[in-house]
């Protein structure tokens, strides 16, 4: 099978390596022989340390259109000219690996549905958590069954983040500047930081677990930004640890997303109780956790991110492909439910919050009160420091997101009230809603 690759980056490069260096043993172990048509780059000028010079070409629409290639793998990245390459490789019947969630959480309804039109596959396990199987089981192994949720830690720079704030006591721009001088972090952190790449793979995993479309714009999303070391050490006093999670679950009691019920789809920091699987998940790893109706709870872990592993993960998709090519079983539609986006003011779960306040008689009243008027539940309460201003630090019993919203609005209202700081959801417990 003659592989065509469409760019030649970190992931791109390491994909070409192994297909040059191992092919023997990847016919060995798969029974497809994969031969490389060519590598499309930017400059095919410049020295590509590993890739023979005869390979590379500037030219991608030619190598995607050449009748001689059987698989397109795009590793460019970014909406173009990525988009318009895939969607002449599926137009001229070619199937497509791709390791790209911008594009595939922008357009990937649109992609799949050219794909099945063509009788092709369009795959991309590499484009969520790396070299972790995730898509596949969901695709696959999980089709017949009622997924509930999908919960994950699916960026590794925030995750090493927040663990280096955990485990040293460094403040978010400190551990920030490590995980760049360490390559964790690019020097513009914000898709990462901002959970805009978070987004994008959850908007995926939804699209698989529930059978449904959705689109990243369509994901609410908060960074790690806010998260103080406060708030790291309070979760910890309390048995929590404090993680940037992608959240997809569904809403009420519908057989399907439509009939029904609703998802909900979403990227946040929050608290997950230090027995949760998740949260011994360090570093720069990458974990998903899927709750499931029959099949119960399982979890899949590894690095999420790098050349060499997410490499690995196109490797198999193209192992896939090929498969399905000579079979003639690729390209099978799957069928798609309408849902309803769940109000974000309507979820529910338990929260954490500190404030800052004048240490004055009649204080923890007037705060109390706040809560009690927008119908939030005080679960503990605790003062930390003395004074002329002390920080009062809460949490609530589970309740609606839009009245804890409506809380905060009131108490930056108070007179008493200095400062609102540290805001997290808390999740994975029995107070989880």
């Amino acid at each position: 099978m003659r592989v065509a690759v469409l760019g030649c980056g970190n992931v791109g490069g390491a994909f070409v390596s192994l297909l040059l260096e191992d092919a023997d043993g990847i016919a060995a172990r798969s029974g497809v022989r994969l031969a490389l048509a060519g590598v499309a780059v930017g400059d095919p000028s410049r020295d590509r340390p590993g890739v023979p010079a005869g390979l590379l070409t500037g030219d991608a629409k030619a190598l995607v259109e050449d009748p001689a290639v059987d698989v397109v793998v795009e590793l460019i990245g970014g909406l173009e000219p990525a988009g318009s390459l895939v969607r002449a490789a599926l137009s001229a019947g070619r199937p497509v690996v791709t390791a790209n969630k911008e594009l595939l959480a922008a357009e990937g309804a649109e992609l799949s549905a050219l794909a099945a039109g063509a009788g092709v596959d369009l795959l991309y396990e590499a484009a969520v958590a790396g070299a972790i199987p995730i898509l596949r089981p969901l695709r696959q192994s999980l089709a017949g069954e009622r997924v509930r949720r999908v919960m994950g830690i699916v960026n590794g720079t925030t995750n090493f983040i927040l663990s280096r704030m955990s485990e040293s006591g460094l403040g978010y721009a400190e551990a920030l500047a490590e995980a760049q001088d360490l390559g964790y972090a690019e020097r513009d952190p914000t898709a990462d930081v901002e959970g805009h790449d978070a987004a994008a793979k959850a908007a995926i995993l939804a699209s698989l677990a529930f059978r449904c479309d959705v689109r990243a714009e369509q994901v609410p999303r908060e960074g790690i930004a806010g998260v103080s070391p406060v708030d790291i050490a309070f979760a910890a006093q309390l048995g929590y640890v404090v993680k940037l999670l992608a959240v997809a679950e569904r809403i009420g009691d519908g057989a399907q997303a439509g009939a029904g019920g609703e998802i909900s789809v979403r990227v946040h920091p929050a608290m997950l109780p230090d027995s949760h699987p998740l949260a011994a998940v360090r570093g720069a790893f990458n974990a998903v956790f899927v709750e499931g109706e029959g099949a119960g709870e399982l979890m899949l872990y590894g690095r999420g991110a790098g050349g060499a592993p997410t490499a690995s993960a196109v490797l198999g998709d193209v192992v896939d492909a090929a498969h399905h090519l000579r079979s003639g079983a690729a390209g099978l539609a799957v069928p798609r439910a309408e849902f309803a986006m769940h109000p974000a003011d309507d979820l529910r779960c338990a929260w954490y919050l500190n404030i800052d306040v004048l240490d004055r008689p009649g204080v923890l009243a007037a705060v109390a009160t706040v809560f009690g008027e927008q119908r939030v539940s005080i679960r503990s309460m605790e003062q930390l420091g003395m004074g002329d201003e002390a920080r009062l630090v809460f949490l609530t019993h589970v309740a609606r997101q839009g009245d804890v919203m409506a809380t905060l609005e009131d108490l930056r209202r108070l007179d008493v009230v200095e400062h609102v700081g540290g805001v997290l959801r808390v999740l994975g417990d029995e107070e989880d809603g």
